[in-house]
């Protein structure tokens, strides 16, 4: 990497190999520094070309002077060396044109302020020079040409510097001199540092001396420059937004580097989303920028087509397309008397290059990790001075420091977006309790930089218009706990499906985990990563009033009377789920008031480093009392109890107001378990259809309890009950003592005399299942109400006009 730190010392200057090329790139010259850098000797070196002695190189060569750029070599022993290239174009007499390449190794890294370069013959004459040496001495090239030094410059510093080259002809070294050029204190004063070497040929001979000159004061003003931007990329990095970012990049660099700066991102790495372009992959189609920063000497940044959050329109042929194909920076001029074609192309861009003057632009690519974050834009306009080679290394250090903020806000965003959508994955949105139950919840993950953990909560619809409430913690915080929870999550989930009573369900989801916990473990003696969670299962009936729930090493649920009283259930605390104990779960059923309300919770609530348990759940107690208040103020209240205590672990709160159904939403009957109660149980269903007004449900309803009741009959045991349930569907359930016979339906054969009526039942109801129930099990079908029906084109006539007609 080439860096400003300091100015190219007499140690850098000695230690550079030059090597002069003609037009077809054949080696013309050598010097001492090229054998002791690549081991050729001039016999080996001089007459072949560069293709054969520097591979790798010689299809590098740009046909002007070029900024240093890292390069590898073949040593002649075979190895390979990194340096760090620069070519110089030399013009001669007549216009010949002939390239100095110079190569140093990147240990001590040149400068990237142009070099100004003079060969001269063995009588001290210029044969050739480059554009760069006029700056440093102001002796233009038609005057240098043929001439020596004492002919252009008469005085003591010809002499001097005459004497050092003479003693460069016959020297194994590289002198270096120091001069100076212009008036001393003003704005044309150059301080010169030069170095000589001596050029040979195939035989060893001398063919001359090869001067490269350095301006030190323009260096020195660089280093300046540089440590103000130095100073300036300090506020870099104290971010992790990008757009934020990236603003900051374009504050940094106006004025001290450009008049106006835009700094264009990425289309994937605004949003987080979507896989990073790689750089130099682009091809023809460019990718999508939106503009990030911007920053101008003039107030409301005028110079811009786009503001901060737009798109940009790129032309496909303009400097900005080049750096985004080729991911190098780029150094361009506006000329106002024959501008770019590109900048016609997009005319708001060219208004606006017209009417402020803005006459040089560097485009630099925001690079990190091999991906190509975005471009930023640097120009100057009006009196300001065109930027060179110089101000665009100075750019490619401030946006170097740049892309390491922007890619660390680049990284926090995709996994900040990816945490979020694991969090709205694993979570219910919008939980629903039905009919049973009015739902409210909170979740505060402790890891707050990813926005996930840990704790869940779930409320399930079950059959019967019931609904189960889940509260679960994994141990741990982050993605991984996240990731377990929802492994969890699914298998409660998948478990309430199957309608098991609480403490049979934590027992099969103890069962999981463990499993869960072993297929992790790389070795038999590793601890589970589930280890040590814990879970709160409870069904609530709103046709009872009675709720059944089990704890797995959970905290004990609150309940807050209608008149705003709160207690906490005595309930059996059970082995937390995974740790292997073999302990059965105990389930307790209570009966709830209506319009009190169940609050679940995680530990991370009352469990804080200022309180201990016992505590919390006082503070927790007090919080809920109080009548008459919502939900939403209530778990307000209940995690205002945290306020100045950051929570240490995942706080989860889920509260839910119990319901009662009404008795015009259910009809029960006991049956005798004989074959007459199958008519007896349609004509009981669908005298209450008719009372309800569902006469559209009596002919599906009456199938459906012909085949329920049948199979109770025949399979059960005792006496069968028949439920129909009122509520945002029509639920028919029979009941019977045959508990070890779940029916299932299969598929009849055309000489079988019966086995269709659970098919039947399938195809007529909405969903069907089978629960367990002390003493037997449930089988039950759904039912959709019919919709209304539409009304049609042409008016029926009255029921009067039909008695008439």
């Amino acid at each position: 990497m080439v860096t400003l730190d300091q100015p190219m010392s007499s140690a850098d200057l000695s230690d550079t190999a030059l090597v002069v090329l003609d037009d077809d790139g054949t080696v013309t010259a050598w010097t001492l520094a090229a054998r002791r850098l690549t081991g050729h000797a001039p016999g080996e070196a001089v007459g072949r070309t560069a293709a054969r002695l520097l591979p790798g190189v010689a299809d590098r060569l740009p046909a002007r002077d070029g900024r240093p750029d890292p390069a590898r070599i073949r040593h002649r022993d075979g190895r390979l060396l990194d340096v760090t290239l620069r070519v110089s174009c030399l013009r001669g007499p007549h216009g010949a044109v002939r390239r100095l390449v110079s190569l140093v190794d990147p240990a001590a890294p040149p400068d990237g302020e142009p070099v100004g370069v003079v060969v001269r013959d063995r009588d001290l004459r210029c044969a050739w020079v480059s554009d760069t040496a006029e700056r440093h001495d102001g002796v233009p090239a038609g005057e240098r040409l043929g001439r020596r030094v004492s002919d252009t410059r008469p005085g003591p510093e010809a002499d001097v510097l005459e004497a050092v080259m003479r003693q460069a002809l016959h020297s194994t070294t590289t002198e270096v001199h120091e001069y100076r050029t212009g008036p001393i204190g003003t704005d044309h004063e150059h301080a010169c540092a030069v170095a000589f070497q001596r050029l040979q040929d195939a035989d060893g001979h001398a063919l001359g001396v090869c001067a490269i000159s350095t301006d030190v004061v323009r260096q020195r003003r660089a280093r300046e420059r540089l440590a103000v931007l130095d100073r300036a990329g300090t506020r870099l990095g104290s971010t992790l937004d990008v757009m934020q970012a990236s603003q900051e990049l374009a504050d940094a660099a106006v004025p001290l580097l450009a008049d106006y700066v835009a700094v264009d991102l990425e289309q994937s790495v605004s949003f987080g989303q979507g896989p990073p372009v790689r750089v130099g992959t682009t091809g023809g189609t460019l990718p999508g920028l939106r503009r990030a920063g911007l920053a101008s000497v003039h107030r409301g940044v005028p110079e811009s087509p786009w503001m901060r959050g737009e798109l940009v329109q790129v032309p496909p042929v303009s400097p900005l397309a080049g750096v985004l194909r080729a991911g190098r920076a780029r150094l361009e001029q506006i000329h106002d008397d024959a501008p770019e074609p590109w900048v016609g192309t997009v005319p708001a861009l060219a208004r606006r290059v017209r009417e402020h003057g803005m006459h040089s632009i560097m485009a630099v690519p925001i690079r990190a990790r091999r991906a190509l974050l975005g471009v930023a834009l640097f120009v100057r306009t009006h009196e300001s001075e065109p930027f060179d080679d110089t101000d665009l290394l100075l750019a490619e250090h401030l946006v170097g420091r740049a892309a390491q903020s922007l890619d660390n806000a680049r990284q926090y965003t995709r996994k900040h977006n990816a945490a979020l959508a694991l969090q709205r994955t694993l979570l219910p949105c919008r939980p629903e309790g039905g009919t049973a139950v009015d739902v409210a919840s909170r979740y505060l993950p402790a890891d707050v930089d990813h926005s996930v953990g840990g704790d869940w909560f779930d409320v399930i619809p079950l059959s019967g218009a019931r609904v189960a409430l889940v509260v679960g913690d994994v141990v741990g915080h982050g993605l991984h706990a996240a990731a377990t929870m929802g492994r969890l999550r699914t298998a409660v989930r998948t478990l309430a499906g199957l309608e098991l009573p609480p403490d049979d369900l934590l027992a099969h989801l103890d069962d999981t985990v463990q499993r869960l916990g072993e297929e992790d473990c790389d070795a038999p003696e590793q601890v589970p990563a589930v280890a040590g969670a814990t879970c709160l299962y409870a069904v609530y009936d709103p046709a009872t009033r009675r709720c059944v729930m089990a704890s797995a090493g959970h905290p004990p649920p609150a309940v807050v009377d209608p008149e705003g009283r709160v207690g906490y259930l005595d309930l059996p605390t059970g082995a937390p789920l995974g740790v292997g104990l073999g302990d059965p779960y105990e389930a307790v059923e209570v009966e709830l008031p209506e319009g009190g309300v169940l609050a679940l919770y995680t530990d991370g609530l009352i469990d804080t480093r200022a309180h201990d348990l016992d505590e919390g759940m006082r503070r927790l107690a007090t919080a809920l009392t109080g009548p008459d208040r919502s939900l939403e103020e209530l778990c307000d209240a209940a995690t205002r109890i945290l306020a100045g205590n950051e929570p240490y672990d995942d706080v989860t709160l889920l509260l839910a107001r119990t319901r009662a159904l009404g008795p015009d939403t259910e009809a029960s009957w006991t049956l005798d378990g004989d074959p007459r109660a199958v008519r007896t149980a349609r004509t009981l269903a669908a005298r209450r259809l008719a009372e309800w007004g569902l006469h559209g449900l009596v002919d599906a309803t009456e199938l459906i309890v012909s085949e329920l009741v049948t199979n109770a009959v025949r399979h059960g045991g005792g006496p069968v009950g028949l439920r129909l349930l009122r509520d945002k569907t029509l639920t028919v359930e029979v009941s019977d003592g045959g508990a070890a016979l779940a029916p299932h339906p299969r598929l009849a054969l055309t000489t079988d005399e019966g086995g269709r009526g659970l098919y039947l039942v399938a195809k007529v109801s909405r969903r069907w299942g089978v629960r367990p129930v002390p003493g037997g099990k449930v089988v039950w079908a759904e039912l959709d109400y019919p919709r209304p029906a539409r009304p049609t084109a042409r008016a029926l006539p009255a029921p009067a006009a039909l008695d008439a007609a």
